[in-house]
């Protein structure tokens, strides 16, 4: 079984800044985190890594700094990490950013289950986990609560979808994309062990070229 994790990192405060002139958020100066949800996403990756000997993957689109967020996710169990970081991605939408995220994903191939967390505290759209799934062209399942099964013999998957009023539980073939709500466990603090492979592993870093994207794509240029 693969699982690919996507996180992002977002500032450590409530009072996010806009440039006027971009209209995007001014990160410079203010301490990052990965994004509160996504703990929750990274968590239950390592989960079915222990469950069904999955190997697990990180991705993250940012700034070189972004690295960071990615080490941390890789103490805490994951097992591979990738980041995108280039220029031309500067000032995406959630519709680019998803783009990008999928195309990764693409180059990747091998998956059977993507996992997001349900929105990112700095915009809180929930847009970017639905926008993998439809640019991927898999099912998806938001706001799920718990992994009731897997059946990789079969291909799919079984959740429970947390609603306004109880839940529904959803029968999904795989793979497809889940995005995750603080519900679904409890998220694990990082092993010495885990620290210490960190800070040494090896972290892919993927532009647009090497996605084949065009700059037109991303981006500013890419965000509708």
């Amino acid at each position: 079984m693969d699982v690919i994790v996507c996180i992002k990192q977002v500032p450590q405060t409530g009072e996010v800044k806009i440039n006027p002139a971009t209209n995007t958020l001014i990160r410079e100066g203010v301490e990052s985190i990965i994004n509160p949800f996504d703990m929750y996403a990274i968590e239950e990756a390592v989960r079915l890594k222990e469950r069904f000997n999955a190997k697990t993957t990180v991705i993250t689109m940012g700034p070189p700094q972004a690295e960071s967020a990615l080490r941390e996710a890789l103490s805490l169990g994951i097992d591979d990490a990738i980041l995108l970081s280039d220029k031309a991605f500067a000032g995406s939408d959630t519709w680019a950013t998803s783009l990008v995220l999928a195309t990764a994903i693409k180059k990747i191939s091998k998956f059977d289950l993507v996992i997001c967390g349900k929105q990112a505290s700095d915009g809180d759209t929930a847009q970017v986990g639905p926008g993998i799934a439809t640019h991927l062209l898999i099912p998806q399942a938001t706001y799920v609560r718990k992994i009731d099964s897997i059946d990789l013999n079969k291909g799919t998957i079984v959740v429970e979808r947390l609603l306004e009023d109880g839940y529904e539980i959803l029968e999904i073939k795989l793979p497809c994309l889940i995005t995750v709500v603080k519900e679904i466990n409890e998220p694990r603090v990082p092993s010495l062990r885990g620290k210490m492979r960190a800070k040494s592993y090896p972290i892919k870093i993927w532009t647009h070229k090497d996605l084949e994207l065009n700059e037109e794509e991303v981006g500013l240029k890419g965000s509708p």
